[in-house]
């Protein structure tokens, strides 16, 4: 369910730029899946976090793992695929290995997570057709798309070094990282996007959709299943994303498909694969 409400993401956000500014569909996406935290953390009787530094740190998170890679999607979709985008997203995993050569000195790659760091962009490369030009496609916009997939692998980084060890619950830090995040896109949007004279209902429906399922939804389910089957096996859903987000633009969009994109999708995903670190052997 996870994988399948992420993977329509891409979608969801190239419908709702159809009648919506990216900022706009961003601050949709964001206050809906707020809404959504909030009314959880209601029905569970449980209270955002207290004091400035949680808050300060939350707010850093927020804007590398939502406002920021959110924005940089719905912008790159403005001329690339939705399908394009989605594979694009499957990086995540290549950007934090490379990333953690610099800012985790404890969790150094060895060989085989090295080799899959250039399988991996080798698959990128054979996705984006290099060797004929680029297929094509927008490079703007493919490297908002590229940035946006590194821009999630910073936030995780600096969860990990700032809010992993704190004692609130995964939901109650969720809402208070999305209401961060919306109080951000709030100003973005009022300082950089007019405000839209109609309101399509179609796009808006899409920005709902994603916004109470693929923000809102898709963080609670994503904090259940880390907690029923750890953090490992819950990353699976990262290489179901790309199938899905090419399935939903070739069927529904009628997003057009060659050979080296699921080739090189395919490829991708072998490189990220190999970048995870292997489960230790519990000790006797």
């Amino acid at each position: 369910m996870l994988s399948l409400i992420w993977g329509f993401s891409f979608l969801l956000i190239k419908v709702g730029t159809t009648g919506y500014a990216p900022l706009q569909v961003t601050f949709g996406r964001m206050a809906f899946g707020t809404a959504v935290l909030l009314a959880a953390l209601a029905v569970r009787r449980e209270r955002l976090p207290r004091g400035a530094r949680v808050w300060g740190h939350t707010a850093v998170a927020a804007f590398f793992l939502n406002a920021l890679p959110f924005s940089l999607f719905s912008y790159a979709e403005l001329t690339i695929s939705s399908t394009l985008a989605g594979i694009c997203n499957a990086t995540t995993p290549l950007w934090g290995m490379l990333l953690s050569l610099v800012a985790l000195s404890e969790d150094r790659p060895g060989r085989r997570r090295v080799a899959g760091l250039g399988l991996g962009f080798a698959g990128v490369l054979t996705v984006l057709g290099a060797w004929q030009g680029f297929s094509g496609q927008d490079p703007a916009g493919t490297l908002m798309a590229l940035a946006a997939s590194a821009s999630y692998a910073v936030g995780w980084i600096y969860v990990r070094r700032t809010l992993a060890a704190r004692t609130e619950s995964h939901l109650a830090l969720s809402g208070a990282q999305l209401l961060a995040g919306t109080a951000q896109l709030t100003v973005a949007a009022a300082l950089f996007s007019p405000l839209p004279s109609s309101f399509p209902v179609v796009p808006l429906l899409a920005v709902a959709a994603l916004g109470a399922l693929g923000t809102g939804v898709a963080f609670l389910l994503q904090y259940g299943l880390v907690a029923e089957v750890g953090p490992t096996t819950a990353q699976m859903v990262t290489y179901f994303i790309p199938v899905i987000a090419t399935a939903a633009g070739v069927l529904v969009l009628g997003e057009t498909l060659t050979w080296n994109t699921p080739v090189g999708a395919l490829v991708v995903l072998a490189g990220a694969a190999l970048t995870r670190p292997r489960a230790r052997p519990a000790r006797s």
